[in-house]
Parts: structure tokens; sequence; C-alpha cells
């Protein structure tokens, strides 16, 4: 499994431009082959600032998603609203630990 995170710092005023496009695509996202998990965040006490936590299958699956028409249009759109470029992480889970 891959995990991406992606931080999106938009200029002010821009948030719910920046809502409106995640509403409009989140269940089109989430339903895409692969992937398991789509959370947004929004970071305390800078309500310009979100991130986009998805968790996909494999790689491979990311890979095409970031490939696809509805990545290409969704992201067009938001990175239009950006104050600065955006940064992406994917990262491979190396222990979880639970209480006992």
């Amino acid at each position: 499994m891959i995990t991406r995170i992606v931080r999106m710092h938009f200029r002010p005023g821009e948030s719910d431009a920046f809502l409106d496009t995640f509403n409009a695509s989140k269940h089109m996202i989430r339903q895409f082959k692969g992937c398991q998990h789509l959370c947004l965040y929004n970071e305390a006490g800078l309500p310009d600032v979100f991130f986009t936590y998805s968790i996909w299958t494999s790689a491979a699956h990311l890979d095409a998603y970031r490939s696809s028409k509805l990545f290409r249009d969704t992201w067009t759109t938001t990175k239009a609203l950006f104050a600065d470029k955006a940064q992406a992480w994917s990262i491979k889970e190396v222990e979880t630990v639970g209480v006992s």
C-alpha cells in the first residue's frame, strides 16, 4: 500500500473554491480503482492550508489515477488557486503501534 499526502496552500479567499472542487470530485476519486481511503484535513490555525491523505493499493494504482482525466481536470482547477507550490509525499508504512 502507498499513502499519499499532499499539502496545498491557497491564496486568501480561495479556500471555498477549492472546497467546491474537492466536493465535486471526492466521490469519483474515492471510487477510482485502487483508492482505499481519502481524507481532507485543514491545518489548525491556518484556514488556507489543506492536506489530502489517500491510501492506494499500489504505486501503480496511484500512478494510474495521476495519469487520468479526473486528476488532470481536478488538479488544473485546484492548482490555479495556490499561493505556493504544493508539496507531496508518497510513503509506505513501516510500523503501527497499538495501545496494549
